[in-house]
């Protein structure tokens, strides 16, 4: 069953800008559990947009961050000059998360208590260091993220079950990467799952976008960037395994929520 669904923009100030992020809710006025959003590199657009409402349509209190306060970088050396320092300090991508998630929890009909992150890209990054700066949540899942190990400590902050899910031929996830990383979540305690994508490449979960953000069509001629490439199959694979770990730590609230996620993994 899925539920009516309004939406709104909610403005926020995020390392000292103000930006607005995309809120969600499924119908009543009931307090509901709720999911933060971290969007790719690129910026938020309506592929975001949409997985909010998707998962507001199962009744969750789902808001879609925007961590580069309307900016769109189509162009992938001004994204990288732009992402390089944030994904370098994982304090700066806390004061990210936090900020949206505290955005989320002013809203009335979420309960505080039954939050969870998920995030693409960059937004996977931000999810879990969310969880790395102890922050009590339900849930994390990652797709697509850039790894990080060597900070023992700070995993062991993470209290809640983590989903990574990646492609194998990601090159920037590559074995010896994984490895290390999952060495870390087993020194650390995580309750942890890898999702290991065979063939998949870097950004599989999203169909390949227009300089504007929008998706293309099948005639737009889009530019191949080595080691990226969209995977219909694994994106429904990634997102199913979300919607399951989501149904698991909300208990019986997800009976609500029973619905398929669409055959081609796309939210459109």
């Amino acid at each position: 069953m899925e539920l009516s669904v309004t939406t709104r923009a909610v403005g926020y100030t995020s390392e000292g800008r103000s930006t607005v992020g995309h809120l969600a809710l499924p119908g009543g006025s009931d307090p509901r559990p709720a999911v933060l959003i971290a969007h790719e590199g690129a910026g938020l657009n309506d592929f975001q947009r949409n997985r909010a409402d998707q998962l507001a349509a199962r009744g969750f209190a789902a808001f879609a961050m925007d961590y580069h306060a309307g900016r769109w970088y189509s162009d992938p050396a001004e994204r990288m000059a732009q992402l390089g320092p944030v994904l370098a300090d994982p304090d700066r991508m806390r004061d990210i998360g936090i900020a949206a998630l505290e955005a989320l929890l002013r809203e009335p009909r979420v309960d505080a208590s039954k939050v969870a992150v998920i995030g693409y890209g960059a937004g996977g990054s931000i999810a879990m260091e969310v969880g790395r700066a102890g922050v009590p949540l339900r849930a994390i899942a990652a797709v697509n993220p850039v790894l990080s190990a060597g900070r023992l400590a700070d995993s062991e902050r993470i209290t809640c079950p983590l989903l990574v899910s990646l492609g194998s031929k990601d090159p920037l996830s590559p074995p010896e990467l994984r490895a290390s990383f999952a060495e870390e979540m087993d020194r650390a305690h995580v309750d942890w799952q890898m999702l290991v994508h065979g063939g998949a490449e870097h950004v599989f979960h999203m169909p390949p976008l227009l300089n504007d953000g929008s998706v293309a069509g099948p005639d737009d001629d889009i530019a191949v960037t080595p080691g990226v490439s969209y995977s219909p199959r694994n994106a429904e694979r990634s997102w199913a395994a979300i919607l399951e770990l989501l149904d698991e730590v909300f208990g019986e609230e997800a009976a609500l929520r029973k619905s398929s996620p669409r055959s081609d993994g796309c939210p459109y």
